[in-house]
Parts: structure tokens; C-alpha cells; sequence
């Protein structure tokens, strides 16, 4: 809107034109100013509801019986090759993905990728000790894994389950290798070589297989 303009001295009329104009400016910068902060409100109330809307549930495959049975196996497998450090721990390493994670327990020490895990079998590249250590007077304690619970889930499955060391021929291992110590949690995938381990943990008590929260996924180390 141009303020209107006269040549010489401004007439009466003139000066009422002039002083509604700039009236008029006036009450239109009054007015613009609470609706922009409305606007600007009413745009970031709705950007803060949209931020607190629910994420929609990642999709959940069912199970079917023969996914039951081969997760079963894969535990049964896990107890088999841990305990006799076949192929010098590798077979318990290729139980997992290959970026898979043993947690020693809460809080404590892991071993990720295929190298770690085939150690913390008792094997690795410099063979099985473990077995070379053992004795009838000390045998290696065997695991066994009992009340298996098994669930669909994102990632494929979860699982969680009791351990127990039963001894051997009587002769029983430390205070955390006799009876039952807790149990396993578990994150299943299926791969094109059947389910793996993503994740496990042994849970000591008093804490409660199916209740620890997995950290995110890392890379595995290389290896050479």
C-alpha cells in the first residue's frame, strides 16, 4: 500500500488520509504478529505430537514346528560341542552368526566373532587345552540345558532356558560348575545354514534368564 502523496502543503483531507494510513499500518503489524506466533506454535505442537506418536511394532514371523524343533537342536548342539571342544572349539563357534556374542554374564567379560568364541569353547588355533587338562579325578562339567522357552520375535526368536551341572560320576566342579547356576537368554536367526545364535548370555542368580536387556549390535573384530 502506497502513502498517498500531494504537491505543496498537505490539505486537511490530506493529513486524515495520512494519519488512517499509518493507522492501518500500524493495527496490520499488530495483528500479523500474534497470528504468525500462532501459526508458529500450533507447527511445533504438532511436530512434538508426530515425535511422540508410537513407533509401529517391527513385524513378528510365526514359528513354525520345525523352527521349534532345529532351535532345539541348536541348544542341544551348543551343550555337545562346548563340552568336548570338537574341531578345536569351531563347531560351538559355528553355532553363531558370525558376528555372534557370548556375554560371560552380566556385566562381564564377551567374546564376539568366530576366533573368541572357538577360545572361550577351550579351543582356537592352538588346539583344545582344555581336554588335555582333563582327568578322571577332574573331568570337564558338563552343561545341561533344561525348560527351554522359545519365542518368535523381530530378529527371528528369543529363547531363555536353565542350566544345570549335573557332575560326573559323582564328582562335582566348583561353586559355579555344580547344580543349577542360572540359565541362558538367547537371540536366534536363521540363516542360510539353519538358526544361529545372535546373542546368548549366561544369567547368574539371583537374576532371571529372559530379563537382561542386550546391548546394540556391534561389528565383529577382524580377522586375518
Amino acid at each position: 500500500m502506497r502513502m498517498p502523496t500531494s504537491c505543496g502543503h498537505a490539505s486537511g483531507g490530506s493529513r486524515v488520509l495520512i494519519s488512517r494510513w499509518r493507522a492501518s499500518r500500524i493495527a496490520t503489524v499488530h495483528t500479523s504478529l500474534p497470528l504468525r506466533a500462532f501459526v508458529f506454535g500450533t507447527i511445533l505442537l504438532a511436530a512434538a505430537a508426530s515425535a511422540q506418536q508410537p513407533r509401529p511394532a517391527a513385524p513378528v514371523t510365526p514359528l513354525t514346528a520345525l523352527d521349534y524343533i532345529e532351535i532345539q537342536q541348536l541348544l542341544h548342539r551348543y551343550a555337545f560341542a562346548l563340552d568336548t571342544c570338537s574341531n578345536n572349539g569351531y563347531d560351538y563357534a559355528d553355532l553363531f552368526t558370525p558376528d555372534g556374542v557370548f556375554y560371560w554374564g552380566v556385566g562381564g567379560r564377551k567374546s564376539v566373532g568366530r576366533e573368541q568364541l572357538a577360545e572361550a569353547a577351550g579351543g582356537g588355533k592352538g588346539g583344545c587345552k582344555k581336554l588335555q587338562a582333563a582327568s578322571r579325578e577332574n573331568p570337564i562339567q558338563t552343561h545341561v540345558t533344561l525348560n527351554p522357552v522359545i519365542e518368535a520375535s523381530p530378529e527371528g526368536a528369543i529363547g531363555k532356558s536353565y542350566l544345570v551341572y549335573p557332575g560326573v560320576q559323582g564328582i562335582t566342579g566348583d561353586g559355579t560348575h555344580t547344580g543349577h547356576v542360572g540359565g541362558y537368554q538367547d537371540v536366534y536367526v536363521k540363516t542360510a545354514q539353519g538358526w544361529r545364535f545372535k546373542k546368548r548370555i549366561h544369567v547368574f542368580p539371583p537374576g532371571i534368564p529372559g530379563t537382561y536387556v542386550f546391548p546394540a549390535d556391534e561389528p565383529a573384530p577382524q580377522t586375518k
